[in-house]
């Protein structure tokens, strides 16, 4: 099975990506996880907006790569969980999926959320503003995404709901 999360940056994709490995892990099965991050291409390569390396635009991802370490993955492992701003965005990309999930928060909790994350230090409210409107042009779920379940990353996980989604496409194969 290959699970793909999409949603803006601090939306809590990471954290859910973790909480599913975790629960396929405790039911024996082998769960790998893929970070769309991992695929950008070098900053030389990548679109710039006012100096800045654009690493909120389709342009930064080499989604080439991403689509091949997919397969591979699936072929190693019995459960492929791939997170990223722009995972549901690419449509042979969205083909590789049997489930989604889009993790969904507010603007405004996106702000407050983003301020505080300093690990590579304080964006400008210019490039926050930017991560959003990308986010709205290119994270989006497209036509092409297979099953999505939609949750909120401002509240707790309904664990059951999620579970009878990705049972119900398990027990339809059998």
């Amino acid at each position: 099975m290959v699970i793909g999360i999409g949603g803006v940056s601090r939306a809590g994709k990471t954290a859910l990506a973790k909480q599913l490995a975790k629960h396929f892990r405790q039911g024996g099965l082998s769960t790998g996880i893929l970070h769309q991050d991992e695929f950008v291409y070098p900053d030389e390569e990548i679109p710039k907006i006012r100096d800045k390396v654009d690493w909120e635009h389709p342009g930064s991802i080499d989604f080439e790569r991403f689509r091949q370490a997919i397969v591979e993955y699936s072929q190693t492992y019995d459960v492929v969980i791939v997170e990223g701003l722009m995972a549901l965005y690419d449509e042979p990309t969205n083909a590789l999926y049997d489930k989604c999930f889009f993790v969904n928060i507010s603007k405004a909790t996106f702000l407050e959320r983003k301020s505080k994350d300093l690990r590579w230090g304080r964006e400008p409210d210019w490039y926050m503003e930017h991560i959003w409107e990308s986010f709205q042009l290119y994270g989006q779920p497209g036509p092409s995404v297979p099953e999505m379940f939609a949750l909120s990353g401002e509240k707790p996980v309904d664990w059951e709901s999620m579970k009878g989604f990705l049972e119900k496409g398990a027990q339809d194969d059998m």
